[in-house]
């Protein structure tokens, strides 16, 4: 396995990295959490902006995915306690990168991680188990979380 990544993180991939003040140790945290976050691979890009964007302005990066994470929940949904739980894996509660990975990414979310989309996005919200709708600000956000929640099959 360690081979096994070590062949995924090529040169250029580790230069992207650290050309964004990431180490190996830290690309592999973000991606771990693009890998948890995305399904559809092409929104992997959009889902590291998304992060990196936050990352620049000191916003903490909200993943369900590490939350989940911290309180042992899999991908079950999450409650209100779960995202108060103080834990260094709550995103919603600490900024920066958690401590370590989350999962282990596979190399599109390696890549996405390293070469983030050019996109001024700093939210996004599921439509389905596979799309997202990206916003890039907290009222089209919350519009679109609207839209989404009435769409919902109960």
């Amino acid at each position: 396995m360690v081979a096994k990544m070590r062949a995924q993180l090529t040169p250029d991939v580790l230069k992207a990295a650290e050309a964004r003040g990431l180490n190996a140790h830290q690309l592999l945290t973000l991606a771990s959490i693009i890998e948890r976050e995305g399904v559809e691979r092409s929104e992997l890009p959009l889902i590291s902006a998304v992060f990196w964007n936050r990352l620049k302005r000191d916003m903490p990066l909200q993943a369900d995915p590490t939350v989940q994470y911290a309180v042992g929940k899999g991908r079950q949904a999450l409650t209100r306690a779960d995202l108060q739980v103080d834990h260094p894996f709550n995103t919603y509660r600490r900024i920066g990168l958690p401590p370590g990975p989350i999962a282990n990414p596979g190399l599109p979310a390696i890549r996405a991680a390293a070469h983030p989309a050019n996109a001024n996005y700093l939210y996004f919200v599921a439509l389905d188990d596979r799309r997202h709708q990206f916003s890039e600000s907290l009222a089209a956000h919350n519009d679109a979380v609207a839209r989404y929640r009435l769409a919902r099959p109960r």
